[in-house]
């Protein structure tokens, strides 16, 4: 079955299709507590909704910062790579505005994806962890990024390309926009630099984002 057919089953059932419209409206980071309310249904009945939804690719499941004593809460979003079709800004549509700003202001891909990066949702710059941080900011970018620390050394190996095609025909253009977008995000956190991004064949992934923790 391809993904398409698998998110078309997964939003054929009316209560999965109302928990993905209230994810995409609200813009941010939504519990289950948050999502029990609003639909008037048992927790669990909704947390087999939302793991019906992450199956299919069309929301991604993440733990916010620890408050206090216990586990983390489970948070979701919708999934960066989310076809446009379901009323969500595809990877496309964001890449084709990026370059309407490029030719529109006539800055840099790297001025222009800074930008861009500023935009880090409240749940991400509540982080006290500036690694941690940059990591959520790049995935919702749709980067599938892990990341190696040693000291103040920080890499983080971008796994996917959200661009990937448009990188192999302009590399210069889309590697510009990843920088800017990196560099965006860790000012907007504060407390990480980053150094250099070093590209690799954008088919494979496995970019590398050099940076440093900030004294």
């Amino acid at each position: 079955m391809s993904v398409l057919q698998t998110q078309a089953r997964a939003l054929g059932d009316p209560t999965r299709h109302e928990l993905f419209r209230y994810i995409v409206d609200a813009g941010r980071a939504v519990d289950v507590v948050e999502l029990t309310e609003h639909l008037g249904l048992h927790h669990n009945a909704i947390r087999q909704h939302l793991a019906k939804l992450v199956d299919a690719g069309l929301v991604v499941e993440a733990r916010a910062p620890r408050v206090g004593r216990g586990r983390p809460r489970l948070v979701y979003t919708v999934d960066p790579s989310a076809e446009s079709r379901w009323g969500v800004t595809g990877p496309y549509e964001r890449l084709s505005l990026l370059l309407s700003e490029i030719i529109r202001t006539g800055d840099s891909p790297v001025d222009v994806g800074r930008r861009a990066g500023r935009q880090v949702p409240a749940a991400v710059r509540d982080t006290t962890d500036p690694v941690a941080g940059l990591v959520d900011a790049m995935e919702r970018h749709g980067f599938e990024p892990t990341a190696t620390r040693r000291g103040n050394q920080v890499e983080i190996v971008l796994g996917a390309c959200p661009f990937a095609t448009t990188a192999l025909a302009d590399p210069e253009t889309v590697c510009g926009l990843h920088l800017g977008l990196a560099h965006g995000a860790a000012e907007q956190l504060g407390g990480i630099v980053i150094d250099e991004l070093v590209p690799r064949d954008p088919r494979r992934g496995a970019c590398r984002l050099r940076c440093h923790v900030a004294p």
